[in-house]
């Protein structure tokens, strides 16, 4: 099958709208969080080598290197997350009739569910970084392009609570209590220190106009 991140715009929308469940949520959450860090980028790049903002050329160009890092990162995720959840599929699938095979089969399980929580929540970690960085890319990048900024900010928080949503779901079918509390306890302090993390850049870019 052809990787998701190579479809036309229209292709990969019509694949989402069918009544295959994959790519879903995750893999819509990794593109909302790398268009996030598109944004940023762009803002980055326009502020770059303008005299008005020489002062600021060594952060804005560390800035950008982590936009377009992460933007690498979350385009891979959006086909890994599809990919993570055919495992779920394919090991839901087993054969289940002898003992053996029910050990089998409820060990895969186990497998898949782990790794299906483990893509979202590198997701949710990535689009954490973009709202972060959003705030000094609208303090001190380009001002024309000020509002983008807040676009970045939002496309990364619908990003990160569309992952933490995957990752919780996932959860609820993984018998390891220590991963289980592992995981819920980084997104806890994850949700804690983003939230409200593209407010600050929305009330940031208000107070300016």
């Amino acid at each position: 099958m052809k990787k998701l991140v190579d479809m036309d715009i229209k292709s990969f929308l019509d694949e989402v709208a069918s009544e295959s469940p994959a790519p879903g949520g995750g893999s819509v959450a990794a593109l909302a969080g790398a268009l996030g860090a598109a944004l940023s980028a762009m803002v980055c790049n326009l502020t770059l080598n303008k005299e008005k903002y020489a002062s600021v050329h060594d952060e804005i160009e560390e800035v950008l290197e982590r936009c377009e890092h992460t933007r690498d990162r979350l385009l891979d995720i959006v086909d890994k997350d599809t990919e993570a959840f055919n495992r779920v599929m394919d090991a839901l699938k087993l054969p289940k009739t002898t003992e053996e095979e029910k050990r089998i089969r409820k060990n895969k399980l186990q497998e898949a569910f782990k790794g299906a929580a483990l893509v979202p929540l590198e997701t949710a970690r990535l689009c954490a970084e973009i709202i972060e960085v959003t705030k000094t890319v609208a303090q001190k990048g380009n001002q024309s392009s000020i509002t983008d900024a807040v676009v970045s900010a939002l496309m990364a928080e619908a990003g990160f609570k569309a992952a933490i949503l995957n990752v919780k779901i996932n959860l609820a079918s993984i018998k390891d209590k220590r991963f289980v509390e592992d995981m819920e306890y980084e997104i806890e302090l994850m949700e804690r220190n983003t939230e409200d993390g593209s407010r600050e850049v929305m009330d940031f870019v208000n107070s300016t106009f």
